[in-house]
Order: structure tokens, then C-alpha cells, then sequence
């Protein structure tokens, strides 16, 4: 489990990226990357980390899902996600 500091910094991150979304794409679209080097550098969504909704965990996260694999596996063989069976054969 991710310390909740971690997580709210990965939040805080996102916000910033979100405030600063418009105004990053008409100061490319314009070249002018002086102005851009004055935002914030978590500004940037390449800053950004994806994270499990549930634990914290920055590694083997699965996109489709929103959680790590530890995770999907643990919530799968409870049956907790529809559609996603044991694989048998």
C-alpha cells in the first residue's frame, strides 16, 4: 500500500495537469515555449504516474481496469469484476 502522501501528491498532480491543460495546448499550437518553460512543471501530463485505484501501486498497473495486477487478481477469484473468469482448459 502506497503512503497517502504519495497518493495525494499523484491527485494534486492531476489537478494541476487538468488547470493547465487549455492553456498548454494554445501556447504550443502558438510555438511560444518560453511561456511554456514559466508553468509549473506538474503542469506537464507527462509527469503524471498511473496508480491503482485501491492500493497506491505505481508498477503492473492494468489501464483497462484502473487497478494493479495483485489487485485484479485478488478482486477476479473473489468474482468482484464482471465478465473475467479463471482461465480453465
Amino acid at each position: 500500500m502506497a503512503k497517502e502522501s504519495i497518493k495525494a501528491r499523484e491527485r494534486k498532480r492531476a489537478a494541476t495537469v487538468a488547470k493547465y491543460a487549455e492553456k498548454r495546448a494554445a501556447l504550443k499550437a502558438a510555438g511560444d515555449y518560453e511561456a511554456l518553460d514559466k508553468l509549473p512543471k506538474n503542469a506537464s501530463p507527462v509527469r503524471l504516474h498511473n496508480r491503482c485505484k485501491l492500493t497506491g501501486r505505481p508498477r503492473g498497473y492494468m489501464r483497462k481496469f484502473g487497478i494493479s495486477r495483485v489487485t485484479f487478481r485478488e478482486m477476479a477469484s473473489e468474482g468482484k469484476i464482471p465478465g473475467v473468469t479463471k482461465a480453465s482448459w
